[in-house]
Order: C-alpha cells, then structure tokens, then sequence
C-alpha cells in the first residue's frame, strides 16, 4: 500500500495552467497541477484544454499587466495573449478594490475587497492569467498622483510590484494606464507609473536587496507597454476626468525622464476581436464573459456583438532595437523554445541543440493533435518531457556561470511542468478531493459518484475525512497507459497533525476511491486573510504572513494528490480539498474547506453613535458555532466602567452550523462626547472566543471568511431628532443608513416596490432615499410622480447621493448632475456653511463646521453641477484646485412639503460613528416637522 505523506509546500502551489491557484513561488523540478477550483471553465478540461497546453509549451514568451484595481485590466486583450498565442499571462492588481462602490450588497471597505478579489479570480479564469496582489489598499476616489503616493508610499508600491515580477520574470510589461491624468485618478496613475518603473528597477541587485538575499533573482523585462490614451483627449486637450477640468497636452515617460507635448503613438494594435474557432467567440467576447463577474462594480457583464475590436499600446521602453510600428508586443524578441539560449552566455551549443529536440517533440504532438482522441499527442508530450529532463541535467554539468544556469533552469522547470499538465489532460487523469462524512469513508462497499452535503468549515483539534476519487479513463485499456503510484494529502499550512489512510481503498473501472482521516492540529490557523489594516483610514495592509505577499490569499489548509507514471515520466495532478452544499436553483456548489473558530461571534456594523439623552441602547451579537455536536455556553459584554448590560449574560445551546442572535439591553453611566469600546464574549467548555467572523461573497462566486474582532466602539454624541418621526426607507446597494436611524432611535419602514407603487406614502412623515437607489431600483424613476406628490402633500423626501440615472430631472424642479458628476475627495477640506441659520442647518442640531470635522474617507459623490433657482443651496466645500461646490446639500419647499438632495457621503460616515454625520442626518429627517 502506498505510503501517505504529509507535505509542506513553501509559498504556494505550482501549476502550469493559468490561475490554478497560485504560481508565485520558485518553481520545482517535480510536475504538478493543482487545481483550486474544482468547477474548471469547459474550454480548460478536455481537448479543448489540451490544445491551449500545446500552444503555451510551443513559446516561451510571457508578460505582465499591471493595473491599480479590479475590473481595470485590458481582458480582451489579456485573453488573445494567453489563449490566442500561448502566452504564459500573468496580471498585478495593486489594490483590492476595497473604496469602491457595490451594487450587490452591503459589504464595504476591507469585506468588499475580498468579494471584489474572488470575483477578479473568477474573471482571471476567463483571461487565462495568474494573478497577482500588492498591499495598498483602495481607499476610495483619488485626484492626484502626489494623493496616492501620499497614502500608500512610493517605495512600498514599487518594493511590491518589483518583487511579483521577479517571481514572475516577465519579456514583456503592460498598463492600462500611462501615470498621467488621462488614466482618470490617481491611483490609475501610480499603476501606470509603477509598470514604467518596475522595468528599469527590477534588474537591478540593488533594488530592494533583501529581495534577493530571499532568494529571488534580478530580471529585467525587455519591452514595457501601455494603452494608448483617447478617451480623454479632444480639441481643448487633456481632460482629467477626477478634476473636470481640461489641461494642455503634455505626456511623461518615467524610463527616459522626458515630457513630451503630442499624444503617445501607437506601436501594437492587439486584435480583441479576431476570432477563435475553439472558444466559439471573439477574444474580446470571451473575456467580457469574465469581466462581467465582477458585479459589484458593474452590477454584471452585457452581449458584446462580434466584429472588429482592437486595442492600441503605446511603447515606453524596450531593450531591444525596437522602432515605429510592431506586429506584436513580442517582435525582436525570440519567442520560440531555441529563444530560452538566449538567457545564456558562453558554450551554448548543447543548450541550442536540446531546446531544438524539445521544440520538435511539441510540434510533433502538436500535429498528432485529434480533439476526438487527444491522447495520440501523449508519445510525443512524453517524449518531451524526458528530453527537457535530459536537457536540465547537461544544464547541470555544465560551465555555464550560475547565473545563467539558474535562469535557464527556471524556464525549463517550466517546460517540464507544462509537459506534465498538458500529459493530463492528453490521457483525462483527474482528481476530486472532497470531504467526507466518517460513515462513508469507513463503511460504504461502493462508493457513491455523487458526492454528498458537508459542512463547510472544520474547527482546530478536530477530525474531517477526505475522499480522493481518482479517474483514469485508460485504465485497463490495451497500450501505454498511466499507472497511479499514490495517493497523499498535502497540507501546505502545517494544519495537520496527523493524516490516516484507513485500511480499505474501494475502485471501479477507470475509478478509484481512497479515504484519509485528518486529525487537525490543536493550534491550527484558520482560514482568514493574511493582510489586516488597523482601520479603513490605513492605506495599505499590514501583512501577517509575509510567505504569502503578493499572493491572492495564503493556501487552503487541505490538497489532494495523485502521482501517476507513464512510462517514466511523472504526472502529478491535484486539488483543493472541497466541501459540497445545496443550494436551491444552483444546485449542488463546491467550495474549499476551510478552518474556522469554534464559535465565531461578531458585531455588524463595529461603530454606531449613541446619543447623549439616551439611556440606554440595543447591541446585538451574532454567535455560530462550528464545533461537532451542540455547543453550549453563554455571551456576556465586557462594558465600560460603571456600564451594564441586560441580561449580563445569556445561554446559547446551538448545533454544528447553527447561528443565533443574542441581544442586550446597554446602559451607560455618565455618557460623554467621546468613544467608548464594549467587547462581546463567548464562553464554550472553558474556553473564551473573542472575535468572529461572517462569510461575504454571493452565489456563484467562491466565498471568504472576513473577520474582526468582536468589539463595538459608542460614540455618545449630542444629537437631537424630531420626535414622532414615521419613515419609510428605500434600499439602495451597499447602505448601512437603515442601522444608523435605528442608532438615532428611529425605526426605518424598508419600502417595497409594491408600497412605492400603490401604498399610501401619506403615512410617513419623512421618507429617504438610499445611495444609488434609482440605479439599483427601476420602480423609482417608474413612479417618480407618486413621490412628487407624496412632498406637495406634505411629505419630507431625502435623496441621498445618485449616479447618472438620476439625471432626469426627477426632482420638482430642474438640475443637472452632468457627465461626469462631481467628488469632494479630501475629507479634511473645509465645508463653508452658506446659510447657518436654515432651519435644515439649525433645528434640532445647530450644524457648525465642527461637525465635518473628523470625516473619512470622503466628503461626497455626485454633487449637483447646476440646479433651477428654487433650490437653496446650503453648502460649499471643494478639493484643491477644484473648483467651488455647492451642490452637495440642496433643498426647496414643494406645496406643504421638502425636497432635499444630500451628496455628502453619510453612508461612509456613520459606520465609523462620525458624530457630525449622525447630526446632519437627524436634520436632514426632522426637516419636515421644523416648528
């Protein structure tokens, strides 16, 4: 019986195929393909797959994009590259995408940065790309470049993209950006910046040494790349989207240091919208299919029709003898396997020689290629990989300087795992990992095909039972045939202590089925992010783990794998171990097995205010467990001196999985301004948990434990409401008001598209309209008139900020919000009261400029760019150099009631109990009592 070992895997796993899971450690000699996702798009399995294996081993060629956020990538083009020429595609994605908006739920900040992650994997799978991260955080719209450096550091942006390119070594850098103000703000503008550095600084020893002492290698890429601007240029010259404002044409490369005054010549046209008979779509289609999985941002893709689509790059730098116009990004640069040589100086002969019998070996399999029998590739891919081996064994023995060998060794490790991935898929060997329940692992004859339901987490110190089904659909089969050699279970983060085959391995034609116990270690780490910030105003992430800097996130704890021989040469293919649920509509959905705390417990959101003639408030705490059988125990709150709470403490009873919500009654004692923390605590068989976590992601998209301590910060804050107050609320995406209103003591109605249409809006004397809301509901902009009525009969309507489908005049009067709405970004400029003494401003809270102070973020979105002369306007704030804005806080009187429009980003404010929003807004909802 095979002997079952338990591995540990330094800084991630290898894979030949693009966004396995991660590729960014020094590659091994050993062949391997671990796949992470165990639902592989239909154009990476089968034939289909093989063939873009064929075309990645027949070129060495390989570049990087480099971008600032998710959903900033050139897809199209990232897509002909990788799938249409076998390009080896990878892409840095310098911030998470933590600042911007969301369309699908109320996930913000550092939460929403894990979503927009997951749903850039997703879309990586579709461009064929491995991915990459810096540290820096999104911290939401930036104006200038000099900001972003300002809040992330230069150097700390530049060390990160420096390294993920000497993990990676790319020929060939591209942008979306070019570091100037047509790349829209500024943290376009540091991406564009960093891929003009990055090629002249990663090459040098010099740079970042500690990088090198670690193990990495100088490399310099031959050619850097960025899109060609045109957006933004017209007769009047540059338009800086993030200013409004227009400004003479004028471009800077960062490699010559020089400024020049005409619009950057177009030197590649990449061709998005050639088609490919195998994918069945245009390179631009496919890849809008992955780009539409961001929703978040872009609430989903849409049809993109087939035709011609190009996409114009301009070159910054290039090492090579480059001029004019180029048939690619790669001209000048030998791509072909005999290309490799050029990594190496002296004696070269016997190097020339064997990558001439590889690149035989590919293009032989290349031609025996059959998708109804993609195994007749398998002698020549096998034949390769031995010739590579052969190859990398004279490049031992040989004079060559060090150096060189270790830059040669590199892509030919590469070849050989590529050799083995595409062998694979040549002879269908598969793997699927999945936890198991221990009656199945230990009693069933045969094993079913059909996996079954498990939960989704296990906790430190206990037992899971892993199934490895592994098919070769050879076997048994006449000829040569892959031989399975073992199965093991890997875990690359030390999260087992021990890993048990049990006695019996059940098979079936073409099948076999092993069975492990896990027992996990006592002190296992959970699954969670390896970055964590302080809070939201940090604008780059602490790293915990600086193994995985660079990575998407550290490795799942479990991996299964099977070695497979085929006549002396090693196929090993894996997968993270997956746990299976139901859910209705999708169906059966596999995601990786996670470690979690026994009991997680947690409080959403972290901050609210509480005001000062309050005497007491509601806390509600969320307990789940994921300990085996029923957990009991009891939560308390740890409170402020003089503080307490009712109950003091309360029991729960819950099953594996289970969730309650626990709540009390909190009284303070002595409430000042100023902030107050109150930790909650769960108490389980003597031990204490002090923090927790909640699950963020939407279905059909992998999820991500996000977590956070269980503490909640007060804020007593001197803050007066209407009394009497009925509201109605409409829900617009990502808004937390609702949860700031009951903070204030006010209980939202959440109105239903229904009530908005034919319920008697009469019976609220305020109703508010959350962010985004026309975007994110039709049925306002449908019965906008009802709402109009609804003021003139009295009512009070607050709108909060809106996007462009708000810009129909849909208030009583007339305004434009324009193209391209105004943003107030500096959220310590001053904001100038125009008339102190409006009642919007005056009762029940007298607003002064203190209370703008100590926001963050942002002051706003979308301020009203002109408006009809029945609008008061309240306000005045703007960025430096921007010009006067008004339009943040508008109102009229319509008949006997209010319309207000509010751009100032309350939404933000109050998650963080800024006192000074919980004031404008109790004004803003008491406007229609005014005495």
């Amino acid at each position: 019986m095979p002997v079952v070992l338990l591995l540990v895997v330094a800084a991630g796993a290898i894979s030949s195929r693009p966004n396995a899971v991660a590729q960014q450690s020094p590659v091994s000699r050993e062949g391997a393909s671990l796949r992470g996702d165990a639902q592989p798009l239909p154009e990476d399995r089968g034939a289909n797959g093989l063939w873009q294996d064929l075309k990645r081993l027949h070129t060495w060629a390989s570049m990087m994009m480099i971008v600032a956020h998710p959903d900033d990538e050139d897809g199209g083009m990232l897509t002909y590259e990788s799938r249409g020429q076998g390009v080896r595609t990878s892409m840095l994605t310098l911030t998470r995408g933590e600042g911007g908006q969301n369309v699908v739920s109320s996930d913000a900040d550092d939460a929403l940065g894990l979503i927009r992650t997951n749903e850039l994997l997703k879309a990586d799978q579709y461009y064929g790309v491995d991915q990459y991260w810096s540290r820096v955080a999104d911290y939401g719209f930036s104006k200038t470049i000099d900001e972003a450096f300002q809040q992330w550091g230069h150097d700390r942006v530049l060390y990160d993209a420096v390294r993920a390119v000497r993990l990676n070594r790319p020929l060939v850098i591209t942008a979306s950006f070019i570091g100037g103000i047509t790349d829209g703000h500024g943290q376009h503008q540091v991406s564009g910046e960093m891929a003009q550095e990055v090629f002249s600084a990663a090459g040098n020893p010099d740079v970042f040494p500690d990088q090198i002492r670690a193990g990495l290698r100088p490399w310099s890429p031959l050619k850097v790349y960025a899109r060609v601007p045109n957006y933004s240029l017209g007769k009047e010259g540059m338009f800086d989207y993030a200013t409004g404002k227009w400004a003479p044409v004028r471009f800077y490369n960062y490699i010559t240091k020089e400024w020049s005054t005409s619009v950057p010549s177009t030197d590649v046209v990449v061709p998005e919208g050639a088609y490919d008979p195998l994918l069945g779509l245009t390179y631009v289609q496919f890849a809008r299919q992955g780009w539409g999985f961001q929703k978040t941002q872009n609430g989903g893709g849409y049809v993109v029709l087939p035709g011609e689509v190009n996409s114009d790059y301009h070159r910054y730098g290039s090492r090579m003898k480059s001029g004019g116009s180029e048939s690619s990004f790669f001209d000048g640069i030998d791509t072909s396997l005999g290309g490799i040589a050029s990594l190496a100086h002296g004696d070269t002969a016997f190097l020339t020689a064997g990558l001439k019998t590889i690149n035989a070996k590919v293009e032989t399999a290349i031609a025996a290629f059959d998708p109804a029998a993609p195994q007749k590739t398998a002698p020549a891919l096998h034949d390769g990989y031995l010739a590579t081996d052969k190859l990398i064994r004279q490049l031992d023995q040989s004079s060559l300087s060090a150096s060189d060998k270790a830059n040669v060794r590199e892509e030919l490790d590469l070849k050989l795992q590529q050799f083995s991935t595409a062998l694979a898929a040549a002879l269908g060997l598969q793997i699927d990992a999945l936890t198991t329940s221990e009656k199945s692992a230990t009693q069933a004859d045969t094993p079913p095909l059909s996996a079954e339901e498990t939960p989704a987490a296990v906790t430190p110190g206990s037992k899971v039972f892993v199934r490895l089904h592994v098919f070769n659909p050879a076997m048994g089969n006449a000829g040569p045939a892959a031989r399975l050699v073992k199965t093991s279970l890997v875990s690359p983060v030390d999260a087992a202590s021990s890993v048990e085959r049990l006695p019996e391995t059940k098979s079936s034609d073409g099948a076999r089925d092993a069975f492990f116990r896990v027992s996990l270690a006592a002190n296992a780490a959970v699954t969670r992010p390896y970055f964590s910030r302080e809070s939201t105003e940090q604008g780059y992430y602490n790293v915990d783990d600086p193994r995985w800097l660079n990575e998407s996130f550290a490795p799942y704890p479990l991996q299964g794998w099977a070695d497979f021989d085929y006549e002396g040469v090693p196929i090993k293919v894996g997968e993270v171990v997956q746990t299976v649920h139901r859910i209705e509509g999708a169906g059966s959905v596999e995601n990786p097995l996670v470690i979690a705390p026994g009991i997680s417990i947690s409080i959403h959101p972290p901050a609210g205010a509480v005001p000062l003639t309050q005497t007491a408030f509601s806390l509600s705490t969320k307990v789940h467990s994921n300990l085996d059988g029923r957990a009991e125990g009891t939560v308390h709150l740890d409170l402020p001196h003089g503080w307490r709470s009712e109950p003091e403490s309360t029991a729960f009873r819950l099953k594996t999985g289970e969730e309650e919500e626990v709540s009390f009654k909190v009284l303070p004692n002595k409430l000042e301004q100023r902030s107050y923390e109150i930790k909650a605590i769960a108490s389980v068989g003597g031990h204490e948990y002090k923090d927790g976590y909640r699950t963020v992601g939407y279905p059909g998209l992998q999820p991500y434990n996000y977590y956070r301590p269980a503490t909640y910060r007060a804020r007593g804050v001197d803050v007066q409401v209407a009394p009497g107050l009925n509201l109605g609320y409409v829900m617009g995406p990502g808004d937390d008001i609702p949860q700031a209103l009951e903070d204030l003591g006010v209980h939202p109605h959440l109105l239903s598209t229904e009530e908005i249409a034919s319920g008697d809006l009469n019976r609220y004397n305020v109703i508010v309209l959350g962010i985004r809301a026309y975007a994110a509901r039709p049925d306002l902009a449908a019965n906008n008139s009802r709402l109009l009525e609804y003021v003139r009969n009295g009512g009070n309507l607050v709108v909060q900020y809106q996007t462009g489908e708000y810009d129909h005049s849909y208030g009583p009067y007339p305004y434009v919000l324009g193209r391209s709405p105004e943003k107030v970004v500096d959220e310590r400029g001053t904001v100038t009261l125009l008339d102190p003494k409006s009642p919007l401003l005056s009762w029940p809270n007298q607003i002064t400029p203190a209370d703008f102070q100590g926001w963050v973020e942002e002051r706003g979105h979308s301020f009203m760019q002109s408006w009809d002369s029945h609008y008061i306007a309240l306000t005045e704030t703007h960025d430096p150099e921007q010009d006067p804005q008004k339009g943040g806080l508008l109102y009229t009187r319509e008949g006997k009631g209010i319309y207000i429009y509010v751009a100032f980003a309350l939404y933000r404010q109050t998650p963080e109990a800024v006192p000074g929003a919980y004031r404008l807004l109790a004004n803003l909802i008491s406007a229609g009592l005014h005495p």
